[in-house]
């Protein structure tokens, strides 16, 4: 079984894995994975990222689909195939702060921020054919986030179906 972590940057997503590597969980970071194996392509200067192809890369996650368990974590583990997705959702504001203590410029906070707003990430992943849930880490700590996060790995998922989250009320601060 192949479990995305996926979110907007910023929303926890390593921190997570952190734990949930802690608590004996192997967890494959996307990010290195892409490094590692070459996959990344040009770099999009305007919004200052590069592109992945996510065919070459879900062809590259092979042998980690013959494993028992496996979770990927990464804002882009959701555009591979795997067998549920948790998506983890932020406040604007909290996530907003965590991205300007990362050092990201203005234009890449509010180009992040209003695409946790609109629910970009959950809307691509609910596209799936697969579970998905939806997780707020705005204030739990993490090890609370990964104990719900356990749940659902578990199977317990239904409490956390899309829609619990809802950003929408920030959209005239942001846009």
């Amino acid at each position: 079984m192949m479990i995305s972590i996926t979110g907007t940057p910023g929303t926890g997503k390593t921190h997570l894995a952190e734990e949930l590597r802690s608590r004996g969980y192997e967890v494959l970071d996307i990010n290195e994975h892409v490094r590692n194996n070459g996959l990344l392509e040009e770099k999009d200067d305007a919004r200052d990222t590069y592109c992945v192809d996510t065919d070459s890369l879900d062809l590259s996650l092979e042998e980690y689909r013959m494993k028992e368990l496996i979770l990927i974590e990464g804002h882009i583990s959701h555009c591979v195939e795997c067998d549920m997705i948790i998506v983890l959702r932020c406040s604007p504001d909290i996530l907003a702060k965590r991205l300007k203590e990362r050092g990201y410029s203005q234009n890449k906070i509010t180009e992040n921020v209003q695409a946790e707003i609109l629910d970009v990430i959950l809307c691509e992943a609910s596209e799936t054919d697969v579970p998905v849930c939806e997780l707020d880490s705005s204030s739990d700590c993490v090890t609370d986030l990964a104990n719900r996060a356990e749940d659902m790995i578990k199977g317990n998922t239904d409490k956390y179906r899309p829609g619990n989250v809802d950003w929408t009320g920030e959209l005239e601060k942001w846009f």
